[in-house]
This record gives C-alpha cells, sequence and structure tokens, in this order.
C-alpha cells in the first residue's frame, strides 16, 4: 500500500500552524491542496500529483488538433485523438459510449463525455462557499 503525502501532518513554512485539507477548483479541474487556517498566512500547497496532471490537462486543452470527418451511412464521424482519450481514462472520468453533442454556436460544436464535469464543479465549489 502506498502511502500518500497529504495524509501526514503537514505545517505552514510562514506560521507554522498545521494546514489543513481543502480542494481547489481550476478550470473545472479538482485539486487536492491543503491551506494554512490562518487568513494573514493565506499559503496553499497543491497535490503534486494534481498539478502535474493539471498541467498535462493544460497542455492538452491550448492543443489544436487537426481531425478527419468521414461520411457514415447518413451521418457524419469525427475521431477522437488518442492523446485526450488516454488523458480522460487516466483521470478515472467515466466515459460512456454515448456522448452528449450540442451545437452551440455557428461553427462550434460541444462534446460531453457522461457528467458535465464544470457543473459537478460549480456544486463543489457552492458547498465549500469558495
Amino acid at each position: 500500500m502506498v502511502n500518500d503525502i497529504f495524509d501526514n501532518k503537514i505545517l505552514c513554512k510562514k506560521c507554522n500552524s498545521e494546514m489543513e485539507r481543502a480542494n481547489v477548483i481550476r478550470n473545472g479541474f479538482i485539486m487536492r491542496t491543503m491551506i494554512c487556517p490562518k487568513k494573514s498566512c493565506n499559503e496553499k500547497i497543491i497535490h503534486p500529483v494534481d498539478e502535474q496532471n493539471y498541467n498535462k490537462f493544460i497542455n492538452l486543452r491550448n492543443k489544436e488538433f487537426s481531425v478527419k470527418m468521414r461520411l457514415v451511412g447518413n451521418s457524419y464521424a469525427v475521431s477522437i485523438p488518442k492523446e485526450i482519450v488516454s488523458f480522460m481514462n487516466a483521470q478515472r472520468r467515466i466515459m460512456d459510449d454515448m456522448v452528449k453533442l450540442c451545437f452551440e454556436e455557428m461553427g462550434r460544436l460541444s462534446i460531453n463525455f457522461g457528467e458535465n464535469l464544470n457543473e459537478i464543479a460549480k456544486v463543489k465549489e457552492k458547498k465549500n462557499g469558495s
């Protein structure tokens, strides 16, 4: 069994207070953090694994993929790059065989895999009072 660094008592380097667990949400991405309870200190530590995964997410998000649109029967099909699917699977996001496709505006489509992660993040933010 592997121990997680956040399972240990962590002291704030500025004020030496014991830090508390919390979640920080950036762009719908939930990251485990340790936060100093003193408002004057405002020190934060993001879990290294979550920060690394967030950076991978940002790199993928900023990358533009050119994919081919193919005619399949009476519909068109667009392939999703393996790099994106692999990242989503690694994050333990449940991917169904069915996805939600939305025509957002002229020239823009969106695909949602399972539940809308941004909506989940908004609900969690409200619960945490952020």
